[in-house]
């Protein structure tokens, strides 16, 4: 299908229109090259299935997020590129015993992960983490405000 045919030409749809084309001048190698990859795969359901709430109080932000069965050994919370709060975790499958067998598993298995472009206020080097009853909560503490620029005298000299 063609999506320029129905007026349809955004980069959106151009991506969508070349994963789809399956006519015989492509090559295996044209189709992965856009293709993503099994780890950014992963990690966009790991995002897309871990829910946070994002608190602003006066002196911090306050992130908080449900990791149920985790221990702290299982979390970690890091910065990246100095802005980039990027919180991973995961729980693994209970090994199975002899004669026991699941009837139903529901609950999630696999990794969590979240990524928060933090603010330029953040003070980065004040963080914090407190796992407590299965719930994260991540505190990054606010940089004081600046103080404003006073102004500045120039002598006017006479020529």
């Amino acid at each position: 299908m063609d999506f320029r045919m129905m007026g349809l030409e955004s980069p959106l749809f151009h991506a969508l229109n070349q994963m789809m084309d399956v006519s015989d001048h492509d090559t295996a190698s044209d189709k992965t090259h856009n293709a993503p990859t099994r780890t950014y795969v992963r990690d966009a359901k790991a995002m897309a299935a871990t829910p946070a709430d994002v608190k602003e109080n006066p002196n911090s932000y306050v992130f908080v997020i449900d990791m149920p069965g985790l221990k702290s050994g299982d979390i970690k919370v890091q910065v990246e590129d100095d802005n980039v709060l990027v919180i991973t975790g995961e729980r693994k499958r209970e090994e199975e015993k002899e004669g026991v067998k699941y009837l139903r598993m529901e609950r999630r298995v696999g990794k969590f992960m979240r990524k928060f472009v933090l603010p330029e206020n953040a003070n980065t080097d004040a963080v914090s983490a407190v796992c407590q009853d299965g719930v994260l909560s991540v505190t990054v503490q606010k940089l004081p405000p600046p103080e404003p620029k006073k102004p500045r005298t120039i002598e006017v000299k006479v020529a």
